[in-house]
C-alpha cells in the first residue's frame, strides 16, 4: 500500500502541480486504500479466529480419549491380580446359561479378588487429593469394603449366621493365618537376624481387639447362662447397645490418630529420630480426582453386582461341593476376600518391614471387629433383621483365645531395639502408606 502511494504522489509531481481538486481525488483514493487494507486485515483475521475455534472441539475430544485411555491402562492394565476380572462377567453368564450354583460361586469369589484390590487402589489415589485425615478415613471405611458389601446382602437374604462367621473368619484369618505367614517368611529370609517391630502399635490394636472380644463375649454369657430376663429379646438389646459402643469408641480411635499421633506414621532411622525424608519419597497420585471417585464408584457397583451373585450361590455350592455353610463362610469368604492384602503383608514381612504386616494383620482385624461386626448389627437393626454379638460358644472362645495369644505376644515386643529399626506405625489395614507401598509387589 505504500509503495503505490509513492507511485502515486511521484506520477502527479512528474506531471506538474496539482490542483485542489486533484489533490482531493488522492486523498480520497488514499482513504479508500487503506479501508480496503483493514477490511482485508479484519477478515483474515475473523477466518483465523473461525478455523481455531472449529478446531478446539477436535483437539478437546482427542484429550478426553487419551485422558479415558489413560485412565484405564492405569487402572486397568497396571496390576497383574487384574486378570482375574473377566471371571466376574463369566460368573454371570454362568448363571443366565447353567444356572450351577457351584461354578457361579466359585466364579463370583474369583471376580471379587482383583475388584477387592482396586477399590482400595482407588481410596488410596482419592486420598491424595483430601488430605491425611479425610483421606485416612476414606482409607478406614473403604478397608474392608468388600466384606461389608458381602455381609450386607447376606443380611438382607436373612443370612445372619453366614454374616458371622464370615466376619469371624476375616478377624481369625488376619490374625492367625497372614500373621503367623509374615512372620515366618520374614523369619527365612532374614534367617541370621532379629526382626523388631513397634510396640506401641501393636499394645493399642490389641487393647482395642480386647474391647471388641469383650462386646462379644457379654451376650454369648447372657445366653448360655440362661439369666436373661426377656428370652431372646435382652440378648438382642445388649448387642445393639454394646455395637452402639464400640462404633464410638471406634470413632473416637480415629479421631486420637488423625489428631494427635500425626508423629507416629513417621519412619524413625537408627539414630531414634524421625524421618520425614523417605517416608514418601517420590509418592505422586496417578489419576486425577474426578477419575478417582468414578473409579471408586464402578468399583463398589461391580463389587456389589457380584457380591449379590455369590450369597445367592452360597447355599447351592455348599450342597454342590457337599462342604459344611461354615467352612465357606469362615474359610474362603475371607481368604479370598483379601488375598491381595494377605500376599502384600507377607511380602512386607520378607522386605523387613514388620510394622507394615502387623497393620495389615492386626490393624484389619482391629477395624472388622471394632466397625465391621457392630455395622452390621445395626445395619440389621435397620432393616429389621435380629442380627445380634452371640457368636456361639465355641466360636466366641476362639476368638478370645486367639486375641489373647496375639496381645501377649505384641505385648512382648522388643522395646529396646525400637530405636534400630525403621518402624512405621500404620493407622489401620487400609493406611496411606500400606496402601502406596504394596502396589509395586503387584505390578512386577
Amino acid at each position: 500500500m505504500d509503495y503505490k502511494l509513492q507511485v502515486g504522489v511521484q506520477s502527479h509531481l512528474e506531471m506538474g502541480p496539482l490542483d485542489d481538486k486533484s489533490m482531493h481525488d488522492l486523498d480520497d483514493k488514499c482513504i479508500y486504500s487503506l479501508e480496503m487494507d483493514a477490511q482485508k486485515t479484519q477478515s483474515t483475521d475473523s477466518n483465523e479466529h473461525v478455523s481455531l475455534s472449529g478446531s478446539l472441539p477436535v483437539g478437546g475430544n482427542k484429550r478426553i480419549r487419551n485422558g479415558v485411555y489413560k485412565s484405564i491402562k492405569t487402572v486397568v492394565f497396571s496390576n497383574k491380580l487384574n486378570l482375574l476380572m473377566p471371571f466376574g462377567p463369566l460368573a454371570i453368564l454362568v448363571h443366565k446359561m447353567t444356572a450351577h450354583n457351584g461354578w457361579v460361586f466359585f466364579l463370583s469369589l474369583l471376580g471379587i479378588t482383583p475388584l477387592a484390590e482396586r477399590l482400595g487402589y482407588a481410596t488410596e489415589q482419592l486420598a491424595f487429593f483430601t488430605g491425611p485425615t479425610v483421606g485416612g478415613l476414606l482409607n478406614a471405611t473403604f478397608g474392608n469394603a468388600t466384606e461389608l458389601i458381602i455381609s450386607i446382602y447376606a443380611l438382607k437374604s436373612g443370612m445372619i449366621r453366614v454374616v458371622q462367621l464370615s466376619l469371624l473368619g476375616s478377624i481369625l484369618s488376619n490374625m492367625l493365618l497372614v500373621l503367623g505367614c509374615a512372620f515366618f517368611c520374614g523369619g527365612l529370609v532374614y534367617h541370621r537376624k532379629e526382626q523388631v517391630f513397634s510396640k506401641a502399635t501393636a499394645v493399642v490394636n490389641s487393647g482395642l481387639l480386647l474391647m471388641a472380644v469383650m462386646g462379644l463375649l457379654f451376650p454369648a454369657v447372657l445366653h448360655y447362662t440362661h439369666t436373661e430376663r426377656h428370652a431372646g429379646k435382652s440378648e438382642l438389646t445388649l448387642s445393639r447397645f454394646s455395637s452402639c459402643v464400640m462404633l464410638l469408641a471406634y470413632a473416637a480411635y480415629l479421631v486420637f490418630q488423625l489428631k494427635s499421633q500425626n508423629d507416629q506414621y513417621v519412619p524413625i532411622d537408627e539414630e531414634g529420630s524421625q524421618n520425614e525424608e523417605n517416608s514418601d519419597d517420590d509418592e505422586a497420585p496417578e489419576i486425577s480426582k474426578l477419575e478417582s471417585l468414578i473409579w471408586l464408584a464402578i468399583m463398589t457397583a461391580w463389587i456389589s453386582i457380584l457380591s449379590d451373585y455369590l450369597v445367592d450361590t452360597i447355599e447351592g455350592a455348599s450342597d454342590t461341593w457337599d462342604v459344611p455353610i461354615a467352612f465357606i463362610s469362615v474359610i474362603l469368604l475371607p481368604i479370598i476376600g483379601n488375598a491381595a492384602e494377605h500376599a502384600s503383608a507377607i511380602m512386607f514381612a520378607m522386605k523387613d518391614k514388620l510394622d507394615i504386616s502387623l497393620g495389615v494383620a492386626i490393624g484389619s482385624s482391629t477395624q472388622i471387629s471394632m466397625f465391621g461386626i457392630p455395622f452390621c448389627v445395626v445395619i440389621g437393626w435397620m432393616m429389621g433383621r435380629e442380627m445380634d454379638l452371640n457368636f456361639q460358644l465355641f466360636e466366641t472362645a476362639t476368638l478370645f483365645i486367639t486375641v489373647i495369644v496375639v496381645a501377649f505376644f505384641s505385648a512382648g515386643g522388643h522395646v529396646e531395639l525400637l530405636q534400630r529399626t525403621n518402624a512405621y506405625s500404620l493407622l489401620s489395614d487400609s493406611s496411606c502408606k500400606f496402601l502406596r507401598t504394596r502396589r509395586s509387589f503387584f505390578n512386577q
